[in-house]
């Protein structure tokens, strides 16, 4: 086992919150897909309720990363990475966390239902599916990045309740579910290959992978993701008849591309939010095709 290194305590707030893993709130802005795809985005009442949606999302998906290093803090010590997490590495205790827990989802799944009943049932079953996949899903191949890319779903569809989104295309729940399974698969290829033979210790069910497998279905996810997402393009029923959203269809191509050469040529993946955050290019990407993309949904009622 990898020796763990006890960084100095620089109080328990600070570890509590890293614990909590604020950079990984970025994955709940899928929570605002309803809000801009329905064309809501520009009105303050429906955009100040997916604010809330997003707070409320980021705090329970905390405490479920609390419940999962709960569980996971002798295997994350072998992880060149994970061992550094303040649970594993003994920064944080685990009654602090057990009780940041209990907080969380004690201010979180209340607040959801008042927000709105079918939101707090949607987050209630994200808690649920995520506590089952951290106890026992995540152990099951091929299902453990099924159900990471059913996470992503759930907050798209809870986005969209809590604005009474009417005319959100399916083809966009079908998207998010590829483009999940996409960023969850390549997650596995770069753990498999930099835990190479303790992979099993740290995650059983990285001895069902192989990068020659992964990279296969990783391949049909990519290339099936451009299709769905360009059928939504011009068959959307709140899109313009023009077909104008087919212009943000080159930078859905690029980011794809992009990841890819970053996971293959750099090695990079062990935390998509890093990967997608921390590339330039990536970015100027993303923010080109909201742009024309908010330009094509938007530009009808603005000019």
């Amino acid at each position: 086992m990898m020796p763990v290194t006890l960084p100095r305590r620089s109080g328990v707030f600070p570890a509590l919150l890293k614990a909590m893993r604020p950079k990984q709130w970025a994955k709940n802005v899928f929570v605002f897909a309803g809000l801009f795809f329905d064309g809501k985005a520009l009105d303050g009442a429906w955009a100040w309720r997916s604010v809330v949606a997003f707070v409320l999302f980021s705090l329970v998906s905390s405490a479920v990363y609390l419940v999962n290093d709960l569980l996971d803090i002798e295997k994350d010590r072998l992880h060149p990475t994970k061992r550094l997490r303040p649970l594993a590495c003994g920064a944080l205790s685990p009654r602090v966390a057990q009780a940041a827990v209990v907080v969380l989802l004690g201010a979180g799944i209340p607040a959801a239902f008042a927000l709105n009943p079918a939101f707090g049932a949607t987050l209630l079953g994200y808690a649920v599916l995520m506590f089952v996949y951290s106890a026992r899903l995540k152990s099951i191949v091929i299902v453990d990045v099924m159900v990471v890319a059913a996470g992503f779903v759930l907050r798209v569809f809870g986005g969209s309740v809590v604005v009474d989104v009417t005319r959100f295309s399916p083809w966009l729940y079908v998207c998010t579910t590829l483009g999940a399974l996409f960023i969850a698969l390549n997650k596995r290829r770069h753990e498999l290959l930099l835990l190479a033979e303790n992979a099993n210790g740290h995650r059983s069910s990285l001895q069902g992978y192989s990068v020659p497998f992964l990279d296969e279905m990783t391949a049909l996810v990519a290339s099936s993701a451009l299709v769905t997402y360009s059928f939504y393009t011009f068959s959307a029923p709140n899109l313009p008849l023009n077909h104008g959203m087919m212009l943000t269809i080159p930078f859905v191509i690029y980011g794809i591309f992009r990841y890819m050469y970053l996971i293959h040529n750099h090695n990079l993946g062990g935390a998509p939010e890093d990967v997608v955050l921390g590339d330039r290019p990536l970015i100027v990407a993303s923010l080109l095709w909201a742009l024309t993309a908010g330009i094509v949904i938007y530009g009808p009622s603005l000019f």
